[in-house]
């Protein structure tokens, strides 16, 4: 049997919420090793002069623990 643990990561991207939940992927990557998925929790923007300056994802990080 597998122990999981899950860790929840705000990130954030100029470009998509996709390229966002790459961005925590690969940030938590750094430190956390077995990472078996990632569950995007919300998605939002920041919004400046009409227009779209950031894509924002909060996302939960399920990893085995060893």
């Amino acid at each position: 049997m597998a122990v999981l643990k899950v860790i929840e990561i705000l990130a954030s991207s100029k470009e998509s919420w996709e390229d966002a939940t790459r961005n925590a992927v690969k940030e938590a990557s750094k430190s956390v090793k077995n990472i078996r998925s990632v569950y995007v929790q919300e998605n939002s923007c920041v919004v400046e002069n009409g227009d779209v300056t950031q894509f924002r994802v909060n996302v939960k990080i399920t990893f085995e623990v060893k």
